[in-house]
């Protein structure tokens, strides 16, 4: 390989900061809460969507930058850039888009949001009836509720919880100040529909309720003024965790949870009307820094606004799809029978999840079905998948279940399943030490004439029957032995504590998926020196590893024409000459989130196609265990490649990723308008009508 690019400095290569080019993505989220076409409260939405992005974008990785910033020069020489200069960048770009966001929310969705007769009203706006159930409502379900903390500078500043909303208050009495802090509840809706009147519809946000009623707050301290504005910290999130993988590791991981909640201030998000003073108070007294500090509107944690009541018209929202079956793959019968004679594709969300769930249910009652292994990520609060693992372990099938722990904001949500799955007599696995397991594998042994047979479930996507509604991702089922040999050995290597190696047909990492990549892309480039067709269709959420770029740039320069789809982080730079001339890039952002990650190589005319769980980031490639995996059905091949041409083509919700990164939307040569996630919805459909 490094013959190969030895006229690629990957100094002098283009690359976008990771970082910066997923502010850019996020841009690209605050453009469909832009988009006047969008619903309206879809609008309010993706608002929302931008707002909990960024939380968790300061979370982790401006506290990573935060921390290698601290090492000064050595920072530069590991990293080959300044941190502290990329989170200068950061803030700038933050405070733009934070005035975009505010000007959205402010100047247009409230003025729509009027014009449907829906009126979002605040503390100074309440006539006496509305005030007076304002009042009660306070009174009923949030006074025991609020306990405000008095502010000494005697006493250390109370730790405030990671992103939880705060008023900072400020009592005035004869030119005496005294400050206080109240913690708005997270457990009771933000939202509170207040009495229509005239076929008017009023909203108001508890934050503003809790402003209405501050006398009755603070009636014991007398005052001339009072004055409260909110704030809203983001900590540190990243956890040090003892990397011993062991039944303890379960406790100290729990532990580690509490002390995200007290981690390094990242950011202060505040009321831009907040007086001088104030929030002079504040920086002095929590030791933050300049960089630390983002100006905002009123309303923090924008990210319950996913929430938002839509108390007006149908319209105002995406109209509900309702999921489409797959093929003749028919929940009346046996799935498993059925996965003997064929493979099955499920393109969720546009087909149904239930024949995830249908295929774990008939394992578990089976009477033939001995053994099912499962690799789980991300999983759902109420989960069906783990209903169905506890009743097999019920009817005396032996389950083993790899709980991925380290599933970042997930964790506790894994724990609390991992401890009942061994409760209910699961075996339960935690991986391997320094590896995440973010594969999304299952495999079903059965007895069939005295042998064992088997069935496997592979996707793109987690074994989260919510997310599914949300998520675009692709679900293989399949008997196919070629698979299903591999997937014996990668569940024995894990049952091992083991990686998985000298696989033939799935590509796993860590160990085999890079060498399996460059060995699919220089066969591109070996056809495109002799002169026969060479080409690749990539689709991934993030794009950042540098060795696989230099490789991109590699196979551009060799004339192998490269098409991607991109929806997150990208840091190769299309169109650059000498680098990336026959690369271009898309990324789509709409109604579900575009999760699949999908490879299709040309190979001469005989195209190859792979899904895998795995992005083109080194943390894919080299520190976890993912699993792609090919589709050998020339059927499915075809399905798959006609989805990814559709997404090729749209040119309503697709952005160029360009030089200049300016998210400009895609235009295509049809003279229609193309919507990929409508179309392919479509597109599903039609075939249920011509098979």
């Amino acid at each position: 390989m490094a013959d190969k690019q030895a006229n690629l400095d990957i100094k002098r290569a283009p690359l976008i900061n990771r970082e910066i080019s997923w502010l850019y993505f996020n841009d690209r989220v605050l453009q469909e809460a832009a988009d006047p076409t969008v619903p309206l409260i879809e609008r309010i939405r993706f608002l929302a969507i931008f707002s909990s992005n960024l939380d968790e974008f300061y979370r982790v990785r401006v506290a990573t930058l935060s921390r290698l910033a601290n090492l000064n020069e050595k920072a530069k020489e590991i990293l080959g850039y300044n941190p502290k200069k990329i989170l200068n960048q950061i803030k700038n770009i933050v405070v733009k888009q934070e005035r975009k966001f505010n000007n959205l929310y402010e100047n247009i969705i409230i003025r729509q949001l009027a014009e449907e007769k829906i009126f979002i009203l605040n503390d100074k706006q309440l006539n006496v009836s509305r005030g007076s159930f304002v009042k009660d409502y306070f009174r009923e379900k949030l006074l025991a509720t609020l306990v405000p903390i008095m502010l000494d500078s005697s006493m250390p500043l109370p730790e405030l919880r990671d992103r939880a909303i705060y008023f900072f208050v400020k009592l005035t009495k004869d030119k005496k100040v005294r400050y206080a802090l109240i913690e708005i509840p997270d457990n009771i809706s933000r939202f509170i529909v207040l009495p229509d009147t005239n076929n008017l519809k009023f909203i108001i946000l508890m934050d503003d309720i809790v402003r209405y009623n501050l006398e009755d707050i603070f009636f014991i301290f007398e005052h001339d003024s009072i004055e409260a504005y909110s704030i809203q910290l983001t900590r540190d999130a990243e956890l040090d965790l003892d990397k011993e993988v062991s039944g303890k590791f379960i406790d100290s991981l729990a532990k580690s949870l509490l002390k995200r909640r007290k981690g390094k201030p990242m950011r202060l998000l505040y009321d831009s009307d907040m007086p001088l003073d104030m929030l002079k108070y504040l920086v002095s007294r929590m030791g933050l820094h300049g960089e630390s500090l983002i100006p905002g509107n009123r309303y923090h944690n924008f990210k319950n606004f996913i929430a938002f009541p839509n108390i007006g018209r149908p319209e105002l929202e995406y109209p509900k799809y309702i999921a489409l079956p797959v093929g003749d793959l028919s929940f009346g019968k046996s799935l498993m029978g059925m996965i003997a004679k064929k493979d099955y594709l499920i393109s969720t969300p546009y087909q149904s999840y239930d024949y995830v769930i249908h295929f774990l249910r008939e394992a578990a009652i089976d009477p033939k079905v001995k053994e099912i292994s499962i690799a789980v990520y991300r999983l759902a609060e109420n989960s069906r998948i783990i209903h169905a693992l506890i009743n097999a372990a019920k009817n005396g099938k032996k389950v083993t279940c790899l709980v991925e722990l380290r599933a970042r904001f997930d964790e506790q949500n894994n724990i609390t399943w991992s401890r009942r799955l061994e409760e209910e007599g699961v075996n339960v696995l935690y991986g391997i030490e320094d590896y995440k397991v973010h594969s999304k594998i299952c495999l079903v042994s059965r007895t069939e004439k005295d042998k064992l047979a088997y069935y496997a479930c592979l996707s793109t996507g987690n074994y989260n029957e919510k997310t599914a509604r949300l998520y675009a991702d692709h679900t293989l089922l399949t008997a196919n032995k070629k698979i299903t040999g591999d997937l014996v050995k990668v569940f024995q290597s894990l049952n091992k504590n083991q990686l998985p190696k000298g696989l033939k047909n799935l590509i796993v990492s860590p160990i085999d998926s890079r060498p399996a990549i460059y060995s699919l892309i220089d066969n591109e480039i070996k056809n495109a020196k002799a002169k026969k067709p060479a080409y690749m269709i990539l689709k991934m959420n993030s794009l950042a590893d540098e060795q696989l770029i230099l490789k991109l740039y590699e196979a551009s320069n060799a004339g192998v024409k490269i098409q991607m789809i991109i929806r997150g982080m990208c840091c190769l730079v299309p169109g650059v000459k000498g680098y990336s001339e026959n690369i271009e890039i898309i990324s789509i952002i709409d109604k579900y989130l575009e999760h699949s990650r999908v490879h299709i190589y040309c190979n001469g005319g005989d195209e190859l196609t792979y899904l895998t769980s795995a992005d083109f980031m080194t943390r894919n490639i080299d520190t976890r265990i993912e699993v792609g995996f090919p589709i050998y059905d020339k059927h499915l091949q075809k399905e798959i490649r006609n989805i990814i041409d559709i997404q090729l083509d749209d040119n309503t919700k697709a952005r160029e990723i360009n030089i200049h990164n300016n998210n400009k939307y895609h235009k295509t040569n049809s003279e229609l308008p193309v919507r990929a996630q409508i179309d392919i919805y479509n597109y599903l459909k039609n075939k249920q009508t011509t098979n």
